[in-house]
């Protein structure tokens, strides 16, 4: 083979690999450019799970978001521990529905690693009555209905507590059964929450203890309340509603524009008119105290077993 061939070859060859290397270099750039683009494209996108999704509020939320840049898309699911198992997976970015005590509960039983990145509000959990007017009016005996899940049902004790209706061991705490009444002028009648309303409703309970939700779906107004909460006090701090997302992800800052926006002037009226006013904003509860409570809460379920 002649010298002269031989440089052509080497030439092709040398040009082909220069084009190889530049497609090559293409390609790579493609795939970073396609990788920024991806990510880009979720940090101005959230996916939410909760179980009131057609509400007014998040119409609004929605388009406080936008003028941030942020597309919410509101997932609407019924079931609690789907909306925490959804976070959990990866089906969903974040979750509003719950208080501390309801996440406390689901991470220590389900080995969950969910936290707390903003809070919304307490709202009530008050004592109802449709034939009498004040706690002191009840009958000695009279029955009361509570709600039976082990959150509400704690409440409820602590609540029954402070109206003077019976007395908790050591005071009773977030956890409290009914195995820790130490004294009572009342007969418990734990029933399912969606039955609260229907016992009171139907005779079977002088009294009722009914969340927030379930007094205005069964029609009873604030005038039937005898007994209500302060809900300034401290000691409410394991039913602080909150925004809850997976522990690896806790410092995503789209979270403090979501919550930021949820405490502006306008969502919050919103949310206030929905609960009839029936509710305190915990705005300035950071993610890291909300965090010191939920560790606490955990550590006294495991302790509990």
């Amino acid at each position: 083979m002649t010298t002269h061939r031989v440089n052509r070859i080497l030439s092709a060859l040398a040009l082909t690999a220069a084009g190889m290397m530049v497609f090559a270099g293409c390609a790579s750039g493609t795939g970073v450019a396609s990788s920024a683009s991806s990510d880009s494209a979720a940090a101005k996108h959230i996916v939410i799970g909760t179980d009131d999704g057609n509400e007014q509020y998040w119409t609004i939320l929605k388009g406080k978001l936008k003028a941030e840049g942020i597309d919410l898309e509101v997932r609407t699911l019924s079931d609690g521990v789907q909306l925490n198992q959804g976070v959990q997976d990866g089906a969903l970015d974040v979750n509003l529905f719950q208080h501390l005590i309801f996440l406390s509960q689901f991470n220590v039983k389900n080995g969950g690693t969910l936290v707390p990145v903003g809070a919304t509000a307490v709202y009530p959990l008050a004592l109802y009555s449709e034939q009498y007017h004040a706690v002191k009016d009840l009958p000695k005996g009279a029955t009361i209905a509570v709600p039976n899940n082990p959150t509400n049902l704690a409440r409820a004790l602590l609540n029954l507590q402070k109206a003077g209706l019976i007395t908790l061991k050591d005071g009773g705490s977030a956890l409290a059964t009914p195995d820790d009444i130490v004294t009572s002028s009342i007969t418990l009648k734990p029933v399912d929450t969606n039955q609260t309303v229907t016992a009171l409703k139907d005779g079977s309970a002088q009294a009722a203890v009914v969340n927030n939700t379930q007094a205005q779906k069964g029609g009873l107004a604030d005038d039937r309340i005898i007994f209500k909460e302060t809900l300034d006090d401290p000691k409410l701090a394991p039913y602080i509603n909150v925004f809850v997302t997976r522990a690896d992800k806790k410092d995503d800052p789209r979270w403090a524009k979501l919550v930021a926006a949820y405490h502006t002037p306008e969502v919050e009226a919103a949310v206030t008119a929905l609960n009839q006013k029936n509710l305190k904003f915990q705005g300035s509860w950071t993610a890291a105290k909300l965090g010191e409570e939920l560790t606490s809460l955990q550590a006294q379920l495991k302790t509990k077993g």
